[in-house]
């Protein structure tokens, strides 16, 4: 082929992209409209946790405030600025930077997916059909590629290949997810990690030192990045690993690139695996906040891995979503009687992937890629069971080799291009209907709730959404039942508290049923606090009819005494807080004294210390806030410090370097002398 034939492919096939990128905009379009859920709420709270962020101190110390993963996912966390600087109000420039990167992260499939078919034909040119007409021919020969004329073979399945994922409707739920940007910035690292690398392996053998600094660059740089955006972007040197063992296969190796290889993607893919595997010595411990083990887990996941590729494979326009909680996990190989069958299937395809390295390497890489994609969050790491955002990265490649059969397929170029053009439209229009959905939160939650009946978490956000649209009586008569089914669940019960707030109040027998839900609960714990403190603001105004402020602590002493609430200090500060509030809308604050200093003996952090002084200040008893202040600074040695690298570390370092707290407790000190001697002169 002439390096002008090559010019214009290029040329073609970009503007192909193009089009491509423009087509997966109108489809994600009407779900910019959308809003924040589930995991959104808590993740996205350090927008607006410190004011706005306008200088540098507030950046760093908003930078290194994450806490999930050990790095904090900073470089996610930064992306969120390029949106918004204060607290996260709109979830239109958010969910808009999110469609953006995905289009980008689309386009570097495309660049990626034809760097491996390039790599492919010189690597195992065995593959290509001997009957099919060479990618060398031109003019008239070159017209049997389905897209055009000017665009190889190459060029088409990658662009096929890059549309059948951009595209696919599944992806809707990591797209239109906000905080789930940070799945999808560890894929774009992850991409350009991958770029890199075989950019790198291509050069080597004529240029040693550029081709080693690439692939170093690659593979070091490229997992660092995307580590500092979710944990999962560990994953890089053995998805590398993948594409070595497979579309590399055939490629002839210096001794500096095995060299390289064996440091940067075995060795590191292999301490992986290990890391992952030690993680089955807890096999049958009972794992905090979990109702299951890592035994159990782990016969899991062959059920959900089968059940992604199902959606992978049969697209469509609505799924379970982000609400999973009701999923069945196994607990032995026979129960469920899908646990043994799930699981030899996917023995065999990692099997097969394996197998077909040399007669369908494009095969193989899209099998090995996306179990190797899944072995961080679908393995023996105790997160929830299932979650479709975990799929973003794995399935990168399974749309690939369907791509090279079409484009290679002996049929008419018509043919070929109606059935890619048919394809592509079909994901398009599907996703476009599920974006349209996600705008639609109301109807999305009542869907999500029909079609999982067993997720507390999709019934509490369809009753939820009910009461936004002043219908408590639909939230109650929606979460009627279920509660009585599950009477300890505390996302049913306290739900169902305030709808029944907007309506006539809880009944004597409603008030016991939540009480007993709080000392019984064995999840949901997360919602106590914020929910009684909101039950106190109501029972303050007379907003709920029969509760008063007796029963709130009725119920903040049940809580108390759950006794896997009891067990967690940070539960126990929680609770302890709301007490000192109760007695603070009785007007006794030395008993709020005592509840705020047991909540910091429970727990003693700086902002709680800060939170509670203030409150009793502005009751007007700046005197027990002082004695609060003191009582912090007693303790202060006593408060657990973050152990090890991590940015929680880092965090408590920069707030220690500005001198952070020292300076809000000098400001606190100082006004609340000012309000003493304000109130001495009164008297």
């Amino acid at each position: 082929m002439t390096p002008a034939t090559i010019r214009r492919s290029a040329l073609t096939a970009w503007i192909g992209l193009a089009a491509l990128l423009s087509l997966a905009w109108f489809a994600y379009r009407p779900g910019l409209h959308g809003g924040f859920l589930f995991d959104d709420f808590v993740n996205l709270d350090a927008l607006g946790a410190g004011g706005r962020i306008d200088d540098w101190a507030g950046f760093w110390r908003y930078l290194t405030s994450g806490t999930a993963d050990p790095t904090g996912r900073p470089l996610a966390l930064l992306s969120f600025l390029l949106d918004t600087r204060g607290p996260a109000a709109d979830p239109w420039p958010l969910l808009r930077g999110n469609v953006l990167l995905h289009l980008l992260n689309g386009a570097l499939l495309f660049a990626l997916l034809r760097q491996l078919g390039r790599r492919l034909e010189e690597c195992h040119p065995e593959v290509k059909p001997k009957d099919l007409p060479s990618e060398e021919s031109t003019g008239k020969g070159n017209s049997r590629s389905f897209a055009t004329p000017r665009m190889t073979k190459v060029d088409a399945a990658a662009l096929l290949g890059a549309g059948l994922w951009t595209l696919h409707p599944l992806f809707v739920s990591t797209v239109l997810y906000i905080v789930q940007r940070e799945a999808m910035l560890a894929a774009t690292f992850t991409l350009l990690g991958l770029l890199a690398w075989g950019h790198g392996r291509a050069l080597i053998a004529r240029a040693p030192r550029a081709g080693a600094i690439w692939m170093i660059g690659g593979i070091g740089l490229g997992t660092l990045l995307a580590m500092l955006c979710k944990a999962n972007g560990a994953l890089l040197p053995l998805l590398a690993w993948v594409l070595d063992a497979t579309v590399y296969r055939g490629d002839t190796d210096t001794s500096l690139a095995k060299r390289l290889r064996w440091l940067l993607l075995a060795l590191p893919g292999l301490l992986l695996c290990a890391w992952v595997l030690s993680k089955l010595a807890q096999w049958s411990a009972p794992i905090e906040s979990r109702p299951w083990t890592i035994g159990q887990r782990v016969l899991t996941e062959p059920r959900v891995l089968l059940d992604y590729l199902r959606l992978l494979l049969v697209p469509r326009v609505l799924s379970n979503g982000v609400y999973n909680d009701a999923y069945a996990w196994s607990t032995g190989l026979l129960h469920p009687a899908s646990t043994l069958p799930a699981l030899l299937a996917v023995i065999a395809l990692v099997g097969a992937g394996f197998g077909l390295r040399n007669r369908a390497p494009a095969l193989a890489a899209a099998l090995l890629f996306f179990f190797a994609g899944h072995v961080v969050e679908s393995t023996a790491i105790p997160l929830e069971l299932y979650f479709e955002h975990r799929n973003y990265l794995p399935a990168l490649l399974l749309g690939w080799p369907l791509a090279r059969w079409i484009v290679r397929w002996r049929a008419s170029p018509g043919l070929r291009g109606a059935i890619a053009a048919g394809l592509l439209a079909m994901l398009a229009a599907i996703t476009w209907q599920r974006a349209t959905l996600w705008a639609d939160q109301p109807r999305m939650a009542a869907l999500w709730a029909a079609t999982n009946p067993g997720s507390s978490r999709a019934i509490a956000t369809q009753a939820l959404f009910a009461m936004h649209a002043g219908r408590p009586d639909l939230a109650m008569a929606t979460l009627s039942a279920p509660w009585r089914q599950r009477p300890h669940d505390l996302q049913l019960a306290l739900n169902y508290a305030s709808a029944a707030c907007m309506v006539r109040g809880p009944t004597l027998a409603d008030i016991a049923a939540i009480t007993a839900a709080l000392q019984g609960a064995t999840e949901g714990d997360q919602l106590v606090y914020r929910w009684l403190g909101n039950a106190l603001e109501l029972a303050n105004a007379g907003g709920c009819p029969g509760v008063g402020v007796d029963t709130v602590e009725r119920w903040t002493r049940a809580a108390l005494a759950n006794p896997r609430l009891a067990a967690m200090p940070g539960r126990r500060q929680d609770l302890h807080s709301v007490l000192g509030r109760i007695a603070l809308a009785r007007g006794d604050a030395d008993a709020a004294l005592r509840e705020f200093r047991s909540a910091l003996d429970a727990w003693p952090t700086p902002d709680a210390a800060a939170q509670q002084s203030a409150l009793l200040a502005s009751s007007g008893h700046p005197a027990q806030g002082l004695a609060l202040l003191d009582h912090y600074q007693s303790i202060a040695p006593l408060r657990k410090r973050a152990r090890g690298w991590n940015m929680q570390h880092l965090h408590q370092w920069v707030l220690e370097r500005q001198g952070y707290w020292p300076h809000e407790f000098a400001e606190l000190r100082r006004e609340m002398r000012e309000d003493l001697a304000a109130q001495a002169r009164v008297q």
